[in-house]
């Protein structure tokens, strides 16, 4: 099992003309291995999962395991709303080579911590993948509390935790969790550096899209606990944590790859495109960090 920790990028899918853009797609992740990010999510949220068909699920993650090429850790959104489709995906995922499977907890239905408890037991026991529990109550609906988090943590297949409530309080719970075979990821950019500080060992990013050489430094200090360094960098990746929030996630990832080069802005609906009123601020938020990354000394091999 490769190491999942560090800065970890949650892909974004790029399309054009209503269709995947593995061009687009194949220059991503070559950005992001040039700026040392040390993993991949693949049709997580980010990626528009809810957009793709089974066939383009398919072709995107055996494009990415094959891009990877085993230089980082490739995981696939799994996630359903039932446990029985949820086992299924994450027997797919397997197949196409994934190293692990992010599952959501199950969006609308609202199951109780029991429900939680038993539903990530299952897939842990026949999805064939090593998981990683994935909380994210704005989205789906219920809260994977830490006291249920850490019944889970001991089973030998479950090995992290992507929780992006960045309080402080959910913040130390987690980090208490952390063990040999279990991981805490924040999947909160604007108190990555916090939870990291704290003992995460890394995040699942948005915002590693579009500025992944910054972003990787910034996970390098803070989990080495050199807060100088990491509140430099927080301060300068600040303001673009702050764009990326502006609509809903991956409206502006989106624009913002788009601006750099990489595919198109294009999603599918019923997420449309970033409001003409931000473009603006968008575009020199964006301008200023790439002049930032630019003025970064790598101190990692590719995405060592």
């Amino acid at each position: 099992m490769k190491s999942i920790a560090g800065s970890i990028c949650a892909l974004a899918t790029p399309f054009r003309g209503g269709a995947v853009d593995f061009d687009a797609f194949a220059r991503l992740i070559e950005f992001q291995l040039e700026g040392g990010t040390q993993g991949f999510v693949v049709a997580g949220s980010t990626g528009e999962s809810h957009a793709l068909t089974k066939d383009e699920y398919a072709q995107l993650l055996r494009f990415a395991v094959q891009r990877a090429a085993g230089r980082v850790p490739v995981i696939a959104g799994t996630g359903m709303a039932n446990t029985r489709e949820t086992i299924e995906e994450t027997r797919h995922a397997q197949s196409l080579g994934a190293d692990a499977a992010l599952v959501v907890t199950p969006y609308y239905v609202r199951p109780t911590q029991d429900g939680l408890l038993r539903h990530f037991i299952e897939v842990a026991d026949h999805g064939g993948l090593p998981v990683v529990l994935y909380n994210v109550p704005g989205r789906t609906g219920c809260d994977l509390r830490p006291e249920t988090a850490a019944k889970l943590a001991p089973h030998e297949n479950i090995i992290g935790v992507k929780e992006a409530v960045g309080t402080p309080e959910r913040i130390g719970a987690l980090a208490a969790l952390r063990s040999p075979g279990f991981v805490y990821l924040t999947g909160d950019d604007p108190t990555a550096m916090e939870a990291m500080l704290a003992g995460a060992g890394g995040v699942i990013s948005v915002a590693a899209n579009a500025a992944p050489l910054p972003f990787r430094a910034l996970c390098d200090a803070a989990r080495a606990g050199d807060r100088a360094t990491a509140q430099a960098l927080h301060d300068a990746l600040a303001p673009l944590f702050d764009v990326l929030g502006v609509e809903s996630n991956p409206i502006p990832v989106k624009w913002a790859l788009a601006h750099l080069g990489i595919g198109t802005s294009e999603l599918r609906l019923p997420l449309t495109t970033l409001s003409a009123a931000y473009h603006q601020r968008a575009r020199t938020v964006l301008d200023a960090v790439t002049q930032f990354a630019a003025s970064i000394q790598p101190r990692h091999s590719s995405a060592a």
